[in-house]
Order: C-alpha cells, then structure tokens, then sequence
C-alpha cells in the first residue's frame, strides 16, 4: 500500500518512481493516463465506476478528483491539484492513480500511453505585467497558482498559456509558438514523426527534457519531457 497519510508536493520524478503506476505519464499538466475502449458505452461504464473511488486515494473525504474526458475511443484521465498556492502533484495521486489502473483492469481496459498528450501556447513578451492581464481577460483564463507567467483556463479544457520574458526585441523568429508534452517513452518517435514530415530540430540543447523544432517555414514548436526516469 503506498503511504497516503501527510499529502505532500511531489515532482514528476517521484511519480514515476512509484511502482504500480506504470499506466500513467505525468505530462504539462499533471500525471495522465489513456484507457482505450472499443465502445462508448464501455468508457462511460467506466467513468461511472470513478465516482466511487475516493478523490484523496485514502477515502478520508479530502483531496481532489480526477479530470476525465470520454470520448467514443477512449478515456483519458488526469490528476492534478489546483488551489491557490499549488499546481501539480501530491502524495495523494500516487495512491489514487494506481485505484483508477485497477478500476480500468477490472473494466478490461488496458492504458496506452501514446493517447497521452497536452498543448501549451507560449508568447514572447517584454513587458508582462503590460501583455497578460489582455490575453487573461480575452480568454477567460486565470492566472496559475504560484506563477505570474501563467494562465490557465479554470474548467480546464483549454491550453494554458505561458509568457516567456523577453529582455530585448528579437528580430528572426516568431514570438509566439506551441509546447507539446508528450509522455517520456514517446517523445523520440514524436520528434522523428515531426522530422519526417519536413520538419528540423533548432535547438536540442536541453534533451531529453526539450526539444526545439521548425516546421519548413521556420515556426517553432517545442517538444518537453516532464521526469523521466533517470532524469
């Protein structure tokens, strides 16, 4: 039984170091994991069945639930804390995770982590403070706890928005691009499928935790790792 007593933050790391949760990949935005089913009705049976099992992994009525979005192919369920001070993990997922993988087993579904991915627009800006107070209001987004470079979307649907700070004009390259966070033992065929297609990598400097890639006419999208193991 994994420890669910104190809830603390945890890293990505420590995630996937925990046995048991081998269906589940911690991406962007928390730890993931895509159950296939053949028919919508098999998902939504099985949406159903995450109504019993306890938000906080322990049953002691506190903690927090799961994000889950059905669709006719499958399911994709993801965990993440959202408060005023936090955005990320908690001792509390790693128990809750690995309920949900037997939930799914019970169900016969079985994970696949290449269903498992999330969108990031990242913008350049020089003055934030100046730039995204208008993106929060245009959006409907909040800012992220702990972070004023930020925003996030509060049903949490949408792709959050980063602002990268600029310290001076940059002239040649775009300033607005996309990040997309992919599980760790997915992001090599990802970036060969990218290359494939015309794409180049920019700037691998950070592998394997980033990656920079262009498309043929120079846009720029990123491709981000969170804590592999070994990393």
């Amino acid at each position: 039984m994994i420890e669910t007593g104190q809830t603390e933050n945890i890293r990505p790391l420590r995630f996937h170091e925990t046995s048991g949760l081998e269906d589940w990949r911690v991406v962007g935005e928390g730890a993931c994991a895509f159950f296939r089913t053949e028919t919508f009705a098999a998902g939504a049976a099985f949406v159903g069945a995450l109504a019993d099992v306890p938000a906080d992994g322990a049953g002691d009525g506190s903690g927090d639930g799961p994000d889950v979005d059905l669709r006719p192919g499958g399911v994709l369920v993801r965990l993440v804390s959202v408060t005023e001070d936090y955005y990320g993990l908690t001792t509390r997922h790693l128990e809750l995770a690995r309920r949900i993988s037997e939930l799914a087993r019970a169900h016969g579904l079985a994970a696949d982590p290449s269903g498992v991915r999330t969108v990031q627009v990242t913008l350049d800006a020089l003055e934030l403070p100046a730039v995204l107070p208008f993106w929060r209001a245009l959006l409907g987004y909040e800012n992220r706890a702990g972070s004023d470079e930020d925003l996030i979307d509060p049903l949490r649907r949408g792709a959050p928005f980063y602002f990268q700070r600029m310290d001076e004009p940059r002239g040649g390259r775009n300033r607005v691009h996309v990040d997309v966070w992919v599980p760790y033992d997915e992001a090599g065929a990802r970036i060969a499928a990218a290359l494939a297609a015309g794409g180049r990598i920019v700037n691998d400097a950070d592998a394997p935790s980033n990656w920079v890639l262009a498309d043929p006419e120079g846009n720029e999208a990123c491709v981000g790792v969170a804590g592999p193991p070994g990393a």
